[in-house]
């Protein structure tokens, strides 16, 4: 992934700007059932006659979307935004996953990861690292329940 995918944290101008949007598009979506939304755009200039005001129509997924990426503007934090389908290379999944390459290499040739070869070079789906983030988590909560049964049965909490 390369550095300008990454949506650096906006200035307080923009911060303040973007919450007062997201309050807009979360009243907008609580109270609307509706298949699609629309928004009516002030694009003529002081002093100039408007004939036809234009409609965006726009799905609430879609809204919902761009809530989320508002919410993050206001609370100024940097976010990456991947395409599902998206490939990357073994260390950028290792720097996603935040674990070495030779960890990465190693899940792969356990067939813990999937990935596809292209040429003699591996590329994970970004889907599919989420997967597996999904399922490490799901196994280190496991883990921490066990742990905690076994010590409640060994009168060891506190």
């Amino acid at each position: 992934m390369k550095d300008q995918e990454v949506l650096d944290p906006t200035n307080d101008a923009e911060a303040d700007m973007a919450a007062i949007a997201l309050q807009c598009l979360t009243a907008a979506l609580d109270h609307s059932k509706a298949d699609h939304i629309n928004i009516i755009l002030d694009v003529s200039e002081e002093g100039e006659a408007r004939h036809e005001t234009p409609v965006l129509k726009l799905p609430p997924r879609a809204l919902r979307f761009f809530a989320d990426v508002l919410r993050q503007m206001a609370k100024q934090e940097p976010m990456l935004l991947v395409p599902q389908k998206h490939e990357l290379t073994t260390q950028e999944a290792a720097n996603f996953l935040n674990v070495s390459r030779p960890f990465v290499i190693k899940e792969i040739e356990a067939n813990r990861l999937k990935c596809r070869k292209v040429n003699r070079h591996r590329r994970i789906e970004f889907e599919e690292l989420r997967r597996y983030q999904a399922a490490q988590q799901q196994q280190s909560e496991q883990a921490l329940q066990d742990l905690t049964k076994l010590s409640e049965e060994l009168g060891l909490a506190l």
